[in-house]
């Protein structure tokens, strides 16, 4: 147990935690300490001197950011001699501050400016020229105006501690003092973005949201990402029918206060391309058609079919509420094609801890070691990477890799690309010496392969080898990149006895199957589904669409109250910010008008009566932002794997899904930092 002390703050007597600095033990006691380079996640910097507190015995005033407690301290954060410093401080850093806040981006939500009415004294007593600052080229994404920099080195010390990647630094003394990137290059990291919340002047600001509108006219919900399976809480800010932002909230257990890039900026991807009114396919191509036409035809249609070459495959980010609808529409037709895994991954469906973060994100401060398996959490999963680098900065843990090298944030020992490497790890080569709670996380670039069942079954018998699985710790964990994926599995939204799963349906489409449903299926390889009569439910056209012959337009994750499943297995609720565009409308709703067309109506008709037979059929879907641990037992197969190399998930972070592939923002960043990689590409 932290050994504590006793310290006196504004008259009020309290017992802290001795690890603590002084100003963190003001906040306990309830006193309000101004500050501007002080972050709780960040290493101590004492540059802006504005948290400056008196101390009984101390010559001078101390930043208390800085300084350490000691037994029996008695302070003062509102004496005059506290207040003096903290206005002189204050006024320091205006000194050469532009004052532009009307035309900058940071008013409204600005730390200097909240705080110069509490600590500014209204005037100036400097005389002379203001400074000006050569603004810099941080990439696409960031915007630059340091000649309102105030030089707190938040920026620098994220990006070094927690992004992983050391691309800014100071130049400069004094005056002359500068914030820069060195070699004029962007700041290519996948987290960048969070620098934008860090800093506390408009000195740094988000690119594409530049001068489109000010915090007071916004309309702010709060819901979860979907452009992975992290899950990470975000709150959506909105005007009118369009969503101008997407910014961090606060979950200790998932995403703390950061999210990445794609969550960011990937937002100009929901208003272009978008699927707004049915379309069916006719003698001269797609046509608009009406609701009422489009359901008419896929009802004219399957009458005359064979309800057993009626198939069904779930895209990445698709919510719980539209699978069980979609799965409770094919049990109701009777066909036991369906499958929520479009890149083929593997897993037993009868093991839920063969498709989970079974250590959870939080659980990775508690490893000592990691191995990973055909998995880059850079790319995959920024946010758990940014967790994984974290433990890593603590001390005592160590990552090896088996799988592709790659850029890691952290550093990670290569053991080669061959799955030769596994079966030795199993056969007791472990790459741990005295690991006592080890991580073994195995990717998508594993498990996605014709062999992925092996490569799972290896994998857990290497968890079991290397201590990963004990009473109270399973280290086993897959690193899904799918916000809908671990949902799908726990619904059972695999095939039943009997079915198909989604390489069977694609090789089967037109001959043993020959009606398809894709909901926002789009990476799939469509090259075969010509011959099929195709009906995707999605809302944007993309792959899926494209060889559509009726299209149902559906809302889009901001713009439906929808339930994800995480990675680690956790349900978590993202509520509507806007009303989608059109004609569209939510995916659950358009299967339940079209389940009653069919004439087998689904006994649900709205979302509450849904999520209570959703989570009657599944109970954990019901405990939200918990976890409901999984038992572990052996799973995978015991047949060879391949020799085959292992190859990444993901080719390109910014493009992997059908949002993120119709933003522009994104298409000017993987232009600016990953130029050979084709835009087109499937990346997920």
């Amino acid at each position: 147990m932290a050994e504590t002390v006793t310290i006196t703050v504004d008259g009020v007597e309290i017992e802290v935690d001795r690890r603590l600095s002084l100003l963190q033990a003001c906040e306990l006691a309830g006193a309000e300490v101004p500050r501007f380079c002080f972050h709780d996640r960040l290493s101590i910097a004492g540059n802006c001197r504005m948290c400056l507190v008196e101390v009984e015995k101390a010559p001078k005033p101390v930043a208390s950011c800085a300084q350490s407690l000691m037994d029996g301290m008695v302070v003062s954060t509102k004496s005059g001699v506290a207040r003096k410093a903290q206005r002189s401080a204050m006024e320091f850093l205006l000194i050469n501050h532009p004052l532009d806040c009307p035309i900058c981006d940071q008013g409204g939500e600005c730390d200097l400016q909240d705080q110069a009415m509490g600590y500014g004294t209204g005037i100036s007593r400097y005389g002379e020229q203001k400074r000006s600052v050569q603004e810099k080229n941080f990439g696409p994404l960031i915007k630059t105006a340091m000649t309102r920099c105030i030089h707190c080195t938040r920026c620098i010390r994220f990006l070094d501690e927690v992004a992983g990647v050391p691309a800014l630094g100071a130049t400069g003394r004094s005056e002359s003092m500068e914030i820069t990137n060195y070699i004029e290059q962007g700041i290519a990291s996948e987290l960048s973005g969070n620098i934008i919340d860090l800093c506390p002047v408009g000195a740094l600001t988000s690119g594409p949201y530049a001068f489109v509108a000010r915090p007071w006219e916004l309309v702010t919900t709060e819901s979860v990402d979907v452009m992975d399976a992290t899950g990470s809480n975000v709150r959506v800010d909105s005007r009118g029918r369009e969503v101008l932002r997407v910014l961090p909230r606060l979950h200790e257990d998932i995403n703390e206060e950061w999210i990445s890039d794609k969550t960011r900026f990937a937002i100009d991807g929901l208003v272009r391309r978008r699927l707004d009114q049915p379309w069916m396919r006719g003698g001269k191509g797609l046509e608009e058609v009406s609701w009422e036409r489009a359901l008419g035809a896929i009802s004219q249609h399957l009458e005359s079919r064979d309800a057993t070459r009626v198939a069904a495959i779930a895209g990445d980010l698709v919510d719980c509420e539209t699978l069980f609808t979609m799965k409770r529409l094919m049990a109701a037709i009777g066909s036991p094609h369906l499958d929520c895994r479009q890149d083929g991954m593997a897993a037993d469906p009868d093991v839920r801890a063969s498709w989970l973060l079974n250590s959870t994100i939080a659980g990775i401060e508690e490893a000592d070691a990691c191995l990973l398996i055909g998995t880059l959490p850079r790319r995959e999963a920024a946010i758990v990477n940014a967790r994984l680098r974290k433990r890593w900065v603590a001390g005592g843990f160590s990552v090896a890799s088996v799988g592709p090298a790659d850029d890691h944030s952290y550093p990670v020992t290569e053991l080669g690309n061959v799955t030769d490497t596994l079966r030795r790890i199993e056969a007791g080569e472990s790459p741990f010496a005295d690991a006592v709670k080890p991580l073994v996380i195995v990717g998508k670039g594993a498990l996605a392969r014709d062999d992925g069942d092996a490569v799972l079954g290896a994998a857990a018998r290497i968890a079991d080898v290397l201590g990963a699985i004990q009473e109270d710790w399973n280290g086993f964990g897959v690193l899904n990149v799918a916000a809908s994926r671990v949902g799908g599995l726990d619904l059972g939204f695999v095939p039943a006895p009997g079915g198909l799963d989604t390489a069977g349906i694609l090789n089967g489409a037109g001959s043993v199957v020959d009606t398809i449903f894709l909901l926002g299926a789009d990476e799939i390889d469509t090259s075969n589904l010509r011959g099929a009569f195709v009906i995707y439910v999605g809302h944007h056209g993309d792959r899926g669409a494209a060889v559509a012959d009726v299209i149902l337009p559906a809302a889009a994750w901001t713009e439906k109250d929808a339930t994800y499943v995480n990675l680690e297995g956790r349900p978590q609720r993202a509520q509507r910010a806007v009303f989608p565009p059109g004609d569209a409308r939510e995916d659950w709703r358009i299967l339940r008008a079209l389940s009653g067309v069919l004439g087998v109506p689904l006994p649900f008709d709205d979302l509450d009566s849904l999520r209570e037979a959703m989570i009657e059929d599944v109970p954990h879907l019901g405990v939200i932002d918990s976890i409901t641990p999984a038992p572990w037992r052996p799973f995978g197969s015991t047949r060879a794997m391949s020799d085959e190399p292992l190859v990444p998930a993901v080719g390109n972070f910014y493009r992997t899904c059908t949002i993120s592939r119709a933003s522009p923002t994104m298409s000017l960043v993987t232009d600016a930092f990953l130029p050979g990689v084709a835009q087109s590409a499937p990346c997920s």
